[in-house]
């Protein structure tokens, strides 16, 4: 099996393609985090374009595709929205699909994807702080329920650094060891590397776990802070011009 890190993104081609017409692909999850271990599964998240006949008739379409295929040993999981939904999702506040939009992992794109990320800056807005504090919400739920380990630390760690981020900066920054060399936790880099030896299942050591929730919740009190002095705007204010590219997108691709 070849190691998922050492993956050729060229090779993934074939699965985004086989399918409706693709609008982008990039590489989400671990690998996006900057924590994937040697037989991580490759997630590909993006958005394709629903045919017009299929849009306007009578009968409804899916609005998401998903396929897996095992390519060179590995799971690659190919999930997509049509563009009318993750443009919608966008709208929302949703994170995920910024982080998805902003990747740098991308695996198939063009100038709609260009363009779409220039039309995304203005869907960063001060209310996505509660889609990061959800998330950070619910990942101590877990790991209260199913104790803590590195990767569930790591992700806590993740979404409050990405949140922070994204409150002080106006910028998506979903790799942790980016965030890291931005903002310096102490401890992380070493449950990083528990993670991706393979030992991300194994409970941390209590003492340990009592240091790492005191530094989380230090950055979730920089979180809780960074809403109430963020800049950033409060609503999404360029809805006629997602819909101009929602429009075109159809016309073009969709035909």
């Amino acid at each position: 099996m070849k190691d998922s890190r050492e993956l050729d993104v060229s090779s993934l081609q074939p699965i985004i393609t086989d399918g409706p017409t693709p609008l982008f692909a990039t590489i989400s999850g671990a690998h996006l985090y900057g924590f994937a271990s040697a037989d991580s599964d490759v997630d590909i998240r993006g958005s394709f374009v629903l045919p017009i006949d299929t849009v306007i008739g009578l009968e409804s379409a899916e609005e998401t595709w998903q396929i897996s295929k095992v390519i060179d040993g590995l799971e690659v999981d190919w999930v997509a929205h049509d563009v009318a939904k993750f443009i919608t999702m966008m709208m929302k506040k949703n994170g995920y699909v910024l982080e998805q939009l902003y990747s740098p992992l991308v695996v198939y794109g063009g100038e709609w994807l260009d363009e779409l990320r220039d039309l995304g800056q203005r869907c960063i807005v001060r209310y996505l702080y509660h889609h990061y504090r959800g998330f950070y919400n619910n990942e101590c739920k877990m790991m209260a329920k199913a104790g803590a380990t590195a990767k569930s630390v790591l992700y806590a760690y993740r979404v409050l650094l990405t949140g922070v981020h994204v409150l002080e900066t106006g910028t998506i920054e979903a790799n942790l060891p980016n965030l890291i060399e931005l903002y310096s936790p102490e401890g992380v880099s070493e449950l990083i590397s528990l993670k991706v030896e393979g030992t991300e299942k194994q409970e941390l050591d209590p003492e340990l776990l009592q240091t790492h929730l005191a530094r989380l919740n230090s950055l979730e009190e920089r979180l809780d802070g960074a809403f109430e002095k963020s800049d950033l705007p409060e609503a999404v204010d360029n809805r006629d011009a997602l819909s101009d590219y929602l429009v075109r997108a159809r016309k073009t691709l969709g035909a």
